[in-house]
């Protein structure tokens, strides 16, 4: 596929802040890749080098942030030749790209919600796609219909299921003056907590809690934006340790 133009758009929720969202490439050094990476929009684009490969093609551009709140995100590639518009939530961003070429030469085949392994350094460092698309267009084709109808040859590698998964998860929102408390496991010899959390606070106080006995307590906070863990035992000689990150 040789293109001058070209029109993407499609949809998407995901929990994960990595993964591939639609890769293509070609065997003049073509790329294009849309990817999130720490939970943010990248799109990895080249149209091609010569033969010197002096010309420096690669152009990369990154937007949004905090995209894997598993809410449906939009996102429109506008492409005609070297000018580009990316949409992303009705934010338009404009770009030119680097290099000297115009048309997209990609192969046979372009992959959404992944990229096939191909021996090249970068295919084997990105993670699959995890969670919901919909609407997929590529060039005035609706890529969902047509895999859904089995239209697309080749066809899908691995699961796919055409609904949405909805998440189990439930979030929990503090003020200023909220806290949750819930009972402790006393003879317990191992103390262990997950979470995962959101603020644009760089201050506060994530987790407290007294052992058993008066035997000390623990506290994670966030102090200058930084996690601190802080660990009180009484009836030791070092009796208190404090880890930052």
């Amino acid at each position: 596929m040789k293109t001058l133009k070209d029109v993407i758009s499609l949809k998407f929720k995901t929990s994960e802040s990595e993964g591939v969202i639609f890769h293509g490439e070609g065997q003049q050094g073509d790329y294009i890749t849309l990817e999130l990476k720490k939970a943010k929009l990248v799109l990895n684009l080249n149209l091609g080098i010569n033969q010197l490969g002096s010309i420096f093609g690669h152009t990369s551009v990154t937007t949004g942030s905090l995209l894997d709140d598993h809410h449906w995100h939009s996102i429109i590639i506008e492409r005609h030749g070297r000018n580009i518009n990316l949409t992303l939530d009705r934010h338009v961003q404009h770009f030119r790209t680097n290099g000297e070429f115009d048309y997209l030469d990609l192969d046979y085949e372009i992959t959404f919600g992944g990229m096939p392994f191909s021996g090249k350094p970068s295919s084997n460092s990105r993670k699959n796609f995890k969670g919901c698309m919909e609407s997929i267009n590529y060039n005035g084709n609706n890529i969902t219909d047509l895999a859904k109808r089995k239209k697309l040859e080749p066809s899908n590698v691995g699961n796919l299921s055409f609904s949405c998964v909805e998440l189990h998860t439930v979030p929990v929102f503090f003020n200023a003056t909220s806290y949750l408390e819930v009972p402790g496991r006393p003879s317990q010899d191992l103390f262990s907590v997950t979470f995962l959390f959101r603020t644009w606070n760089p201050n506060g106080l994530l987790l407290f809690s007294n052992f058993a006995d008066d035997l000390g307590n623990v506290e994670i906070d966030i102090n200058e934006g930084k996690v601190s863990v802080h660990i009180n035992v009484t009836q030791v000689k070092k009796n208190r340790i404090d880890i930052s990150s």
